[in-house]
Order: C-alpha cells, then sequence, then structure tokens
C-alpha cells in the first residue's frame, strides 16, 4: 500500500497494491500497521459504514462536534464518486481549503478524511457503492453539515446542481461562516 499526501497534507490518499490474473484480483484494503507507520499516531476505527446511491446523489458536507469528532477511511467498491474534504480547523493554514478526488472501482483509491474536516461526495454513475471506516461512533446530537453549494469554498462538484439529488436536511446547511459563528461560541469542533 502507497500512501500520499494531498494538498492539505494531513488527507492521504491510500493506494493499495492490486494482485490480479485471469481469475480476478486480490487488494489488502486496510491494514492499521502500515497506515499507523506513516501517520505516526494510532487509528482505532470501530464502525464500518455502506451507502448505495445512483448518479447525482450527494451526500454532504458532514461532520461531527467534539467529543465526537470522526476521522474517516473512505473508498468506492462499486461505481465512481467525487469525494470532497474541507478543513474547518479555525487555526489551520488551510482552513475553509478542499480537496477533492475521484474514488472508483478501477482506481481502488481511499481517501484518509482526518478529524477537523467537513466530508462529502457526489455519486457520479448508478448503483455505486461507498464504504467507509470511522474511529468514533455516529452521535446525533454532535451531527453537523455545511451547504454543499457555499461560495466561498469552491467546489466543483462536476454535475449541475439541477441534475443533484440531496437530503432535505442536506439543502439546508449553513455556510461555512454561519456554522463558524456558532463554533465561536466555545463549541470545539475536532480534536
Amino acid at each position: 500500500m502507497e500512501f500520499i499526501r494531498t494538498d492539505i497534507p494531513d488527507i492521504i490518499i491510500c493506494k493499495p497494491t492490486r494482485h490480479g490474473d485471469d481469475r480476478g484480483y486480490f487488494i489488502e484494503t486496510f491494514r492499521e500497521d502500515k497506515l499507523e507507520d506513516f501517520l505516526g499516531y494510532k487509528i482505532n476505527f470501530t464502525q464500518d459504514n455502506e451507502s448505495k446511491s445512483s448518479r447525482g446523489v450527494l451526500r454532504g458536507l458532514h461532520y461531527q462536534l467534539h467529543p465526537s469528532a470522526q476521522t474517516k477511511l473512505v473508498r468506492v467498491i462499486k461505481g465512481r464518486v467525487l469525494d470532497v474534504a474541507v478543513d474547518i480547523r479555525k487555526d489551520s493554514p488551510t482552513f475553509a481549503q478542499h480537496v477533492a478526488v475521484e474514488l472508483n472501482d478501477e482506481n481502488q483509491f481511499q481517501l484518509l478524511v482526518p478529524r477537523g474536516f467537513a466530508h462529502g461526495f457526489v455519486v457520479l454513475e448508478d448503483d455505486t457503492v461507498f464504504a467507509y471506516k470511522v474511529d468514533n461512533y455516529y452521535s446525533p446530537k454532535n451531527d453537523r453539515g455545511i451547504a454543499f453549494d457555499d461560495e466561498s469554498l469552491s467546489i466543483d462538484w462536476t454535475i449541475p446542481d439541477g441534475e443533484l439529488n440531496l437530503s432535505v436536511k442536506d439543502r439546508a446547511q449553513p455556510t461555512l461562516n454561519e456554522a463558524i459563528d456558532i463554533f465561536e461560541y466555545g463549541v470545539n469542533y475536532y480534536a
């Protein structure tokens, strides 16, 4: 497995080694020891999640407040997504910047999205299966989000807004600036 730092160095692309022949292929999708050696700190994933979506479904941008903040290791089992992580750490030199990476069943890349980032993805192909590990359990009371179309973030989701399919909740998320106003009242949103 190879690990590559993105333009925001805390976000890591994980490239598994693929072994294949005429029967198919084999890959290791997760090696705790190798990832921890690369990162220099421990990861304790506690929950696996999976979703299936059609083209145009956009999920995000989501995050959890401290003490429920989550590191995510995301991948596509079948299909294609554009995966996006936005730095929401107010004291970070990359605050409000984002990384966008296509994850698909051919490149089999994974993206490590640490605590302190809002995360989302748009589905680029019907019947896409998306899976991810998290290092903290989901907490409804600490669940938060940022508007996918916040102009200050300049995210190109590659699919026109009229073709996007979002939940009512995701259509009503605040902008990053509105969310930051909430955080300034003593809420520590990252570990």
